[in-house]
């Protein structure tokens, strides 16, 4: 078995099967100009069930499996995922001042393990993802965040935008953490429900969402480096969240 095989599956009808018993899909490579009569029906459940879904050339798949895919692969995640529609209304039921931590393009596998451990130990509710440019959620991921992936509720979501203003309307205020502003992140007021946008280290949070955000917020920096890991910096406006609502109680 190759490395890529570990929690995967190939074939047009082992993944339509699995599809229809209600796996959940994580990524799903198919081969450039993929067309027969059986991979349509695969790109119907695909479509309907909106899979995320990449088209590949073949030495890509080739990679993953030695085996007879029949030009797609599949890697299955180790977790369910929620809906932020269902999850948010269940935290307001609880009694729960939401806090929300929303990961826009973070893709590093092993930063985003790390930020799932941080949040389920601060106690955030949530964390919130786009379906694409998202890390891929596997044994790694898993392994990093020390089975917090296990304990906190993730969601994916086929438009972030949509969903962030979902979170405004739900009463939360979207706060950005970003280096594009002078306020730091002891001005905001993080004792009301809250969404935290942490962005990528190459790109920061994107400048659709920096104008939806409510407040804007940097790490002060005192020394020669500029910048912080994202996972570090996550862990830090979390905590600062975190030392203001305890601050109430």
């Amino acid at each position: 078995m190759s490395k890529g095989e570990k929690n995967s599956i190939f074939g047009i009808r082992a993944i339509i099967e699995a599809i229809e018993a209600e796996k959940t899909i994580d990524k799903l490579f198919i081969q450039k100009g993929l067309h027969n009569d059986l991979f349509a029906d695969l790109w119907k459940l695909v479509r309907l069930k909106r899979i995320n879904y990449k088209h590949v050339p073949l030495d890509k798949i080739n990679r993953l499996t030695k085996k007879n895919h029949q030009g797609v692969f599949a890697f299955i995640s180790p977790i369910d995922f929620h809906k932020i529609e269902d999850i948010v209304p269940s935290i307001y039921e609880k009694g729960r001042n939401p806090l929300i931590l929303v990961l826009d393009k973070v893709t590093d596998v092993r930063n985003f393990g790390a930020i799932c451990r941080t949040a389920e130990c601060a106690g955030v509710d949530t964390i919130l993802i786009p379906e694409q440019n998202s890390a891929a959620i596997n044994a790694d991921a898993i392994k990093t965040s020390a089975g917090a992936l296990h304990n906190i509720p993730v969601c994916r979501t086929w438009n972030l935008k949509m969903s962030l203003q979902f979170l405004k309307d739900s009463g939360l205020q979207l706060v950005s953490c970003t280096e594009k502003t002078d306020k730091d992140i002891y001005t905001p007021n993080f004792t009301n429900p809250t969404a935290i946008i942490m962005g990528s280290e190459e790109d920061g949070v994107s400048p659709e969402f920096l104008k939806m955000s409510d407040s804007k917020a940097k790490i002060p920096m005192y020394g020669k480096i500029s910048s912080l890991n994202v996972s570090v910096a996550s862990a830090i406006i979390v905590y600062e969240a975190i030392r203001q609502r305890e601050s109430l109680s």
